[in-house]
């Protein structure tokens, strides 16, 4: 009787280094590629995956054309259904006699609850996942999952110590061939899904969605000196060389962090270590701990108190929510963020940490509000080091100080001093009063 594998790709849009593939190609004779699209979210965002703006719909779409593309070459095909992955995945085990399926490890609680209620409702199938989205698998940590450090410093300390020539495994090749698709009517291989993506061309898109674009300014980065200085200008709030600009491809999985270290070692070995290729390590480590961050703590990820104790002193307030997502704050440097990130899908580092500043200390906003904004906006949402960055700024997360409060006009001063990026994205156009009613609901 032959085997039917089927494999549920998420954040592991890719053939490379992709570890559940592998084990799928060399253990099935049918495969089954499947990404579910789930459209029919309900809900506070925290608990269900928000609806994608137009920019992070648009380079999914484009990652998903790419594996595609990729998977053609191996004679696969990709199944893309509009349904919750746990309606498409248990009829596609019913229909077509599934007797094995594969993931790669997910942070996410939603992703997870599909996982484990397939494996109570089919526990005579074969499951099998595998880490592909970190640098480690949890045995090659220097502690259990459980016992995770508290803050990032004692994470990196505890890290820094292991002999990386041991404990980083090198990345994996891509297979050489892939079990063919299982020929039923059902898969039709006309691309209909393709209509729910409608094309776009907008001129304010940076980044192109796939393996093959991920791959290519992978090596575009590393083929420049760049690298060498990145601890310089990793702060900068707008352009495309002041940082590596690898989070959207990592956060769908379309590269892979271990491929990125390969690259970064060659390129020490080529050019020379020094503080900036360290610090471009030293970031992957903060959003290594962020992964193992959400493994332990799971669904207080998405708690108003967070990890702690203590729920914060905020609330939420309709009017200045809706002032904050457009841009139309008292704030310059916020409103141009804000503008950025609406017309791009991006926003650099520096910027997400002030908009989150504002959004809990100067608005007083309930936090995970601002992370579900974010979370359907950005093209490189990763769901751990989202909320757990956004916690980390409420204070109510991994950050060992408690509040991180920004001075935004000092912020402003050192990051922006000549004015040019609120004036690119017209930040200083639209400052509006904060509230426009008091706290009797009269008019101000």
């Amino acid at each position: 009787m032959q085997k039917v594998g089927l494999f549920w790709f998420n954040h592991d849009l890719r053939i490379d280094d992709n570890a559940a593939l592998l084990r799928a190609a060399a253990e099935v004779d049918k495969l089954i590629c499947l990404y579910c699209v789930d459209a029919t979210s309900a809900g506070p965002r925290w608990q269900q995956p928000a609806k994608l703006a137009p920019r992070r719909r648009e380079f999914l779409f484009q990652s998903l054309q790419d594996l595609e593309i990729q998977l053609n070459h191996y004679g696969q095909k990709l199944v893309v259904r509009m349904q919750p992955p746990l309606d498409a995945i248990a009829q596609l085990i019913t229909v077509h006699n599934v007797s094995h399926l594969y993931r790669s490890n997910h942070v996410g609680v939603y992703e997870n609850t599909i996982w484990q209620t397939l494996r109570k409702r089919y526990a005579m199938l074969e499951f099998t996942e595998c880490h592909t989205h970190t640098l480690f698998a949890p045995s090659q940590l220097p502690f259990a999952i459980d016992q995770l450090p508290h803050s990032f410093s004692k994470f990196r300390r505890l890290v820094e110590k292991m002999d990386m020539t041991i404990a980083l495994d090198a990345p994996l090749d891509a297979p050489t061939e892939l079990p063919p698709p299982a020929l039923v009517a059902d898969l039709a291989w006309q691309p209909l899904w393709h209509k729910h993506f409608p094309p776009s061309d907008s001129p304010t898109a940076l980044f192109k969605g796939g393996a093959s674009a991920g791959e290519q300014h992978l090596k575009g980065y590393f083929a420049s000196d760049l690298a060498s200085t990145y601890k310089l200008t990793r702060n900068g709030l707008d352009g495309m060389d002041y940082s590596t600009k690898f989070s959207p491809w990592l956060a769908n999985g379309t590269l892979s962090a271990r491929r990125i270290v390969q690259q970064l070692q060659d390129y020490e070995a080529r050019a020379g270590a020094n503080d900036s290729t360290y610090w471009i390590f030293f970031e992957l480590l903060w959003r290594e701990y962020f992964q193992w961050y959400g493994h332990k703590h799971k669904q207080r990820l998405f708690a108003f108190e967070g990890i702690g104790d203590a729920a914060p002193t905020t609330s939420f307030y309709a009017e200045r929510f809706k002032k904050w997502c457009a841009g139309n704050t008292p704030y310059a440097i916020i409103n141009a963020c804000m503008k950025q990130l609406n017309a791009t899908g991006y926003l650099s580092n520096r910027g997400r940490q002030l908009v989150a500043s504002c959004f809990v200390h100067e608005l007083g906003l309930d936090w995970r509000h601002g992370a579900a904004y974010l979370e359907q906006q950005l093209i490189d949402y990763d769901v751990a080091s989202n909320w757990g960055n956004w916690q980390y700024l409420a204070g109510v997360g991994a950050d060992p100080r408690g509040h991180r409060r920004f001075d935004l006009q000092k912020q402003a001063q050192i990051y922006d001093p000549d004015n040019q990026f609120v004036r690119r994205w017209a930040g200083g156009q639209t400052l509006q009063p904060l509230d426009s009613v008091d706290a009797a609901d009269w008019p101000i």
